[in-house]
């Protein structure tokens, strides 16, 4: 597997919508396993190809935590419903963190790396990484749906604040 190049905005490919895939191969396989290895590489939750520079919708949402990676070819937007706001921040946009709405709970239909269709519903945090990588495909920029901006500092304390609280409901 191989460590792919991170595509930093500003970069014309992250703001087009790409192609269908049609070919359901080797190619598209190992471009899959490179995403895959790259996003970890990077510390990230997600990849969308457009961000290795590829002009096909496919992307990987993997936050680990025991579960398989979710690879989507081709993802469509079945349900949607709720809002929530949090704090996203993107591979393609290094230090640059905001608050962004998103609907809470969603159902996608998307391809196999085999082309096998598949259903999934998703909640909170999960829902709104695969809406992220979605919008990639679409060309839309989470800078484009950030209702305020937020420091490294600030995004630090609210970890630091979520740990505390979460170890304060274990004991």
């Amino acid at each position: 597997m191989t460590i792919l190049n991170i595509v930093k905005h500003p970069n014309e490919i992250l703001e087009k919508k790409c192609l269908t895939v049609t070919k359901f191969d080797k190619k598209l396989a190992v471009l899959l396993d490179d995403m895959h290895e790259t996003m970890i590489a990077n510390d990230g939750v997600g990849i969308a190809a457009p961000q290795v520079g590829v002009d096909q919708r496919v992307a990987i949402v993997d936050l680990g935590e025991g579960q398989d990676p979710i690879e989507m070819v081709n993802p469509e937007l079945a349900l949607f419903e709720g809002a929530d706001t949090d704090v996203e921040g993107c591979l393609s946009f290094p230090g640059t963190f905001g608050e962004v709405e998103r609907p809470d709970h969603i159902k996608i239909k998307a391809q196999e790396r085999d082309g096998s269709w598949y259903e999934l519903e998703a909640e909170g945090y999960e829902a709104r990484a695969i809406l992220h990588e979605m919008d990639h495909l679409d060309g839309i920029l989470f800078t484009s749906k950030i209702s305020k901006y937020v420091t490294q500092e600030e995004l630090d304390a609210m970890i630091a604040e979520a740990a505390a609280a979460e170890e304060e409901e274990s004991v």
